[in-house]
């Protein structure tokens, strides 16, 4: 593999370095040079975003700086002039599918050759995967990372101008970078990023590498973004962080995430959801912000992985499963008609049939409205990576199955309780296959289906449900906000 001199590429012992170093906090208007602002002028991009909600939200930012590039954006890959894979890690199925798509869209080069090809995001903080692009994909002429967004509009140039592959990651615990250009890809729901990193280390998970430590944006920032989001005619907002509950430490913000959230809830916006919380940092004073304010929806998405002590100490999870319990019968004793999600991984290296019993026994007693429910596949680079991988695929997709009836059970029988009552829906639009019906979610995050008389997205709609199902409601709506 031949390394150009003039790239920076990821190294993931760097990437893993934590210094009490205080983040930089980069506050200065966005400027894009007048030359530079001009390349998109007669152009076409296309963006794919893969994973959660904080690539999601970088993608919003990559769109906004290409169309502050005068670039525009097309549904159709087959239009374009550039084609950008905003990519997630988290899983190696995830990556064989980005990575199939380079492949297959290499085609596109034979009928447009000034064609770009671009891989961001997630994949790109990987040593092993710019490698693989570097020695398998000759094709992809960008290659950047989740810490240097701000600087797309350079490396575009760079890339465009010299016909040369451009490849800058960098490996560092990453900065705050205010006043980037966004396009809202919703018109009532956005989200808003409170802060950026990981500093957990589960044993399982490349994110603290990709993502960089955690650094929290100041509240007053983040207030005057929702403020702005609030006068454009917004009813939701999701707060967004790698560990949301971990807001404000490195700022020595007193209150953390309870005063952050709780000054958002006093901003008057209709609904305020937020993920993702570690359990081992939610506190007495957010349950009770979350249980004061009726605009801060009663839904909590609590990741558990494992039933089982010993399993949750080899992934480095930092509390038990009796933690983890008394943390959850907390919320669901204060926050009136709490909804709870959660995340479990099967077949961790060494899991015995037992400690996944007890992993169901959990499920059991909670009872969650959903569960996100994955078999474990190693993360190069992460600690668990080097531990043997010793339960069978075959033992692997028996456990799967066996915890997905009794998640499935459970979310089938929260949804038939809400059959006869009222909820009240933030609609999204009309179904694409019968405009006459429309769906939205309820505050506990339901997905409803219903009918009504001039409905309209980003409406706020009480629907009464008539039919339950396994992963959505039906209803009719009975007024409208």
């Amino acid at each position: 593999m031949k390394i150009n001199e003039n790239w920076t590429i990821p190294n993931l012992k760097e990437a893993k370095q934590r210094t009490k170093k205080q983040a930089v906090i980069e506050k200065s208007l966005f400027n894009i040079p007048y030359e530079v602002a001009q390349l998109g002028v007669g152009r076409n991009y296309y963006l794919r975003t893969y994973g959660c909600q904080a690539n999601e939200r970088d993608g919003e930012t990559i769109a906004g700086i290409l169309e502050a590039m005068h670039f525009t954006p097309v549904k159709n890959v087959e239009d374009a002039d550039l084609i950008l894979l905003n990519t997630c890690a988290i899983r190696q199925n995830a990556e064989d599918k980005v990575l199939g798509e380079l492949a297959s869209l290499k085609r596109l080069r034979k009928t447009n050759p000034d064609l770009l090809f671009g891989l961001c995001g997630c994949m790109a903080q990987e040593e092993e995967v710019v490698k693989t692009i570097i020695e398998k994909y000759p094709h992809v002429d960008l290659v950047f990372g989740t810490h240097n967004i701000h600087h797309l509009p350079t490396l575009l140039y760079q890339a465009m101008m010299s016909k040369e592959r451009t490849i800058e990651v960098f490996s560092t615990e990453g900065e705050v970078i205010e006043n980037l250009p966004v396009k809202r890809f919703g018109t009532h729901k956005a989200w808003v990023n409170i802060m950026y990193g990981c500093d957990k280390f589960c044993t399982y998970c490349i994110v603290p590498y990709t993502r960089g430590k955690e650094r929290s944006r100041q509240v007053e920032d983040i207030l005057e973004e929702i403020h702005v989001l609030i006068e454009e005619g917004y009813k939701e907002v999701t707060l967004l962080g790698q560990n949301v509950n971990s807001y404000g430490k490195d700022l020595q913000i007193e209150g953390g995430f309870a005063y952050l959230l709780e000054e958002v809830a006093k901003t008057g916006i209709d609904r305020i959801r937020f993920t993702t919380s570690h359990p081992w940092d939610f506190s007495d004073e957010m349950i009770d912000v979350i249980a004061k304010y009726e605009n801060i929806m009663p839904f909590i998405h609590l990741p558990v992985q494992s039933g089982n002590d010993e399993i949750l100490k080899i992934m480095g999870r930092r509390y038990t499963s009796e933690q983890y319990m008394t943390l959850f019968y907390k919320l669901k004793a204060k926050v009136k008609d709490a909804a709870f999600s959660t995340d479990i991984i099967v077949g961790f290296p060494n899991e015995t049939e037992e400690q996944f019993q007890d992993t169901l026994k959990l499920v059991d007693e909670c009872q969650f409205d959903n569960a996100f429910t994955f078999i474990y596949s190693p993360r190069a680079g992460t600690p668990a990576a080097a531990m043997e991988d010793n339960v069978s695929e075959e033992v692997k997709q028996r456990r799967l199955q066996e915890l997905m009836e009794h998640t499935n059970h459970w979310a089938r029988e929260k949804n038939e309780a809400y059959v006869g009552k009222t909820v009240q829906v933030l609609v999204d639009g009309p179904s694409k296959k019968n405009p006459s019906v429309f769906s939205g979610y309820s505050q506990t995050n339901k997905l409803v289906n219903f009918t009504g008389d001039d409905i309209h997205a980003g409406d706020l709609v009480n629907v009464k449900i008539t039919q339950a199902k396994s992963w959505s409601l039906d209803g009719e709506a009975i007024k409208v906000k």
